[in-house]
Order: structure tokens, then sequence, then C-alpha cells
């Protein structure tokens, strides 16, 4: 009996567990987010160039001389053509002299630099605002909400089943949040695969985007099969996403309250972002490195140009194809990318939430 009761008593609460409001909790998520696109763009601009040039996408690296306007889908056939830095079509794909294809992260960097400008790793910035703010001030309050409530129920009715409570929470939440703001992550992903042909001229916003994807040929009509285009590949971001904040979830809980256990009774201000920082950080990582394959196959069907294509490929027909092409090389593409910018992203992102949500705790409190 008295080992039953100090397992309950041992029960996991969550890190600072005050009735904030929602509109609080989101505004603090909103903030967090927000430091939180703009720091790490530049490594989600790279990410999906290297998926996009694994696709066999040819408005990618140096191939810019006539080979693809971003608003045409007419290849020329340019077939034979060994020039450097002009493009030659194999079969489907359209692939680059070697000197011009992407070889990684570091090179991807350099050469968007020297042939676009350095402000075009913010490329998209605007939609990953648009994005972050929405998605994590959905996300994050909702998580702490189903958390709350769930861990209160285990708690009472079968403990055994709390240490899941994470991944359970983090699972509904993050499916709201995407599909609640889908049309602007695909916005987000064409803006950043699709590469401008010539230096300082402006290319299309989100909005313009937008418009784009639903009607790709000007002045056409719109109709509800064309809108249904605004979600191409939101199996795939579910696919993604809800595998990713399952995982994540389930480190960076127990990680996080183990450190702050540690760190004694009294959580401060301080300990709040470094526990909080630590979890993010690791579970983000390795988060990102597991759904790779997923997150290849999303951006892979947010940027297909052919319509019917679009609509009708599945994640599964996609990740398929992928194996095809690529193997577990390109299966893995912009593998690098994406770990080094989600490890930050979500530390950041939780390591803010945590700290305003202790600083507002504080405040109600005087």
């Amino acid at each position: 009996m008295m080992v039953e009761e100090e397992k309950l008593d041992s029960k996991p609460k969550p890190i600072v567990n005050e009735n904030l409001r929602f509109g609080e909790r989101a505004l603090s998520a909103g903030g967090a987010a927000f430091i939180s696109a703009v720091i790490v763009n530049p490594l989600d601009v790279v990410k999906t160039r290297l998926q996009a040039q694994a696709a066999g996408v040819p408005y990618q690296g140096s191939c810019r001389l006539g080979c693809f306007e971003s608003n045409s889908t007419v290849l020329h056939d340019v077939r034979g053509s060994s020039s450097p830095g002009v493009c030659r079509i194999t079969g489907s794909a359209t692939v680059c002299s070697d000197h011009q294809q992407y070889k990684g992260t570091l090179d991807v960097f350099i050469k968007i630099i020297r042939q676009e400008g350095f402000s075009r790793l913010w490329r998209g910035t605007n939609a990953s605002l648009a994005l972050a703010v929405p998605t994590v001030g959905i996300y994050m309050p909702c998580y702490d909400y189903f958390r709350n409530v769930m861990e209160d129920f285990t708690g009472e009715k079968s403990p055994s089943l709390t240490p899941y409570v994470p991944l359970v929470a983090g699972t509904i939440a993050r499916s709201l949040a995407c599909i609640s703001i889908y049309p602007v992550e695909l916005a987000r992903t064409r803006m950043q695969a699709f590469k401008g042909t010539q230096r300082g001229v402006k290319l299309p916003g989100v909005w313009k985007t937008l418009v784009d994807a639903v009607n790709p040929v000007k002045g056409s009509s719109s109709n509800g099969q064309n809108y249904r285009m605004l979600w191409t590949g939101l199996g795939a971001q579910l696919a993604r996403d809800v595998p990713f904040s399952a995982i994540c979830w389930s480190i960076l809980e127990p990680t996080r309250r183990s450190i702050l256990s540690f760190m004694g009774e009294e959580p401060r201000a301080g300990s709040i972002i470094g526990a909080n920082f630590t979890a993010g950080f690791v579970a983000g990582a390795v988060a990102a490195a597991a759904t790779c394959p997923l997150d290849v196959a999303k951006t892979r069907r947010q940027i297909e140009k052919d319509r019917d294509r679009a609509r009708n490929m599945t994640t599964r027909q996609t990740l398929a194809e992928i194996w095809r092409d690529g193997g577990m090389r390109g299966m893995f593409s912009g593998a690098g990318a994406r770990v080094g910018r989600a490890g930050p992203s979500v530390a950041i992102v939780v390591s803010f939430y945590e700290v305003v949500k202790y600083g507002l705790h504080h405040f109600h409190q005087q």
C-alpha cells in the first residue's frame, strides 16, 4: 500500500503547472516561434534545396541557363549537352554537370551566397513566420492542455500509462496545428525550393505562390478541384510531423524533468532555460534524424509541378520512388541540415516558451 502511494506521489508533474490563460500561452509560444524561425531559416532553405535536387528538380543549383523558368513547366530538350553549367536531361531527371551540383550542406550555403546573394538564405522567412507563429501558438498550448488532462487522468486511473502521455499529447496537438495552417507550409516549401534565375529579381511572395498553386496557367478560372492543390502533400506532412512530435516529446519531457530534479526542488529561470534547451536540442535532433525520409517525401510532393501527379501521389508511392531513384542516400538527403535546424529550433522554442510561462506565473503571484 505504501509503495502504491509513493508511486502516485512521484508521478511526473508539468514543469510549470500554473493556470495561465490560453492566450498567454499562445503569446509565449508565438514569440518563441518568431525567434526560432528567423535564426534557423537558412538551414531550412539548405535542406529544401538538397531535397529538391535529389528529386531531380531542374531549377536548383547553377542550372539557370534557360533550362527552367519558375513559372513554367516546360523543359527545353538539351539532351547531349556537355557544356559546363548547362543542364542535360537523362530520362525523366535533369542533372547538372558535376561541379554545378550541390555537394553538401556547406556547399549549398556557399553557392547560394555567391550566385543569389546572402539575403536568399532568408528566402521564405515571411512564410516561415506566417507558418511558425500560429502553428506553435496552437501546438504548444494544446500540448500543455492535453498533457495536463491526461496526466491527471492516468495518475488516478492507470499510473503505468503516464509515461506515454507526452507521446499521445504531442501527436494530437501537432495534428491539430498542422491541419490548421497547412497551405502556408505549402507556400513556404515552394518559395524555398524554387531558385530565382536572376540576382536582384523579386520572387513571388506567400500570396502569389498560393495563387500560382491554384491557377498555374494565367487567366484560368478557379474551382473546387484547384483549391485542393493547397492541401497537396498534407498526408506526407502529417506522416512526418506526427511521428516527429511523438518521438520528440517522448524524449524531451522525461529528459527535462530529470535535469530539473537533478538541479534542485525549486526551479529558477536559469535552470528552466538550461534544462529545456538541452532536452529540446537532443530530442529535436533525434526526432529529425529518425523522420528524415518522411520529410524528403513531403518536400517532393509539395514541389511537384504536375497537377494530376501531385493529386494522385501517396506518401508510400513517393517513398518507394525516392528509394528507387537514390537509395538510402536519397532517403536521407538534406539530413545534416535538417538535424542541424531541428535541434536548435526545438531548443529555442521550448526554452523560450517555458521561461516566459515561468515569468508570467510569478507576475500573477505578485
